[in-house]
């Protein structure tokens, strides 16, 4: 297969991992300082994927609640979120896919392996928490995989800034991942850059 970071075309999503969180862990803290800026960094990725007909794809952990669906995990989780205001936000709309992780990757024990073959999928922007988890984790699957990566310098968080950075440059020159920022690269301006 051709390296990822010289595909041309192809379809893309847009990847939205643990956003929809609770925000009750060790070191939430620093992360929660971020995440007002990561929403709007989402949310101009969001408004570009759909007006360009990009599937938005949530992917969130369960929380260990393994007979939960879709809408009882975000209703869950949003009433008992340090940042009710931002599950709000950010809540799925009905056409948005919404996959269901167990553990840290996207792609580990989930139908995302199944559903982007099936959207047809060859380029994914990763955006979400945390930039140096759930994020590197999903980044190196799909990178593995032969995706094309982009994953926006302002469109992740992490809870330590260093950490942050050193995934970055890690996507960057490991992963051959595009990293500008969403401020200086629109989805359009990537979807054609080869």
């Amino acid at each position: 297969m051709p390296d990822p970071q010289t595909t041309t075309g192809g379809k893309a999503a847009l990847l939205v991992i643990d956003m929809i969180n609770d925000f009750d862990f060790d070191h939430a803290d620093h992360l929660i300082h971020w995440l007002d800026g990561v929403a709007d960094a989402i949310d101009r990725l969001r408004e570009q994927a759909r007006a360009a007909d990009v599937p938005l794809i949530f992917i969130n952990d369960n929380y260990d609640q393994w007979h939960s669906d879709r809408e009882r995990l975000i209703d869950d989780i949003a009433e008992r979120s340090r940042r009710r205001e931002l599950v709000d936000r950010l809540r799925p709309r009905e056409d948005d896919y919404f996959v269901i992780k167990p553990r840290f990757s996207g792609f580990y024990a989930t139908t995302l392996p199944v559903l982007l073959p099936r959207l047809e999928v060859t380029r994914l922007v990763l955006t979400g928490v945390a930039t140096d988890v759930c994020v590197l984790f999903t980044a190196g699957d799909a990178y593995m995989r032969d995706y094309g990566l982009w994953v926006p310098s302002d469109g992740t968080a992490c809870h330590n800034d260093q950490r942050r950075d050193w995934a970055l440059d890690n996507f960057k020159n490991n992963m051959h991942a595009e990293t500008r920022a969403t401020a200086d690269l629109s989805l359009r301006e990537w979807l054609e850059v080869a």
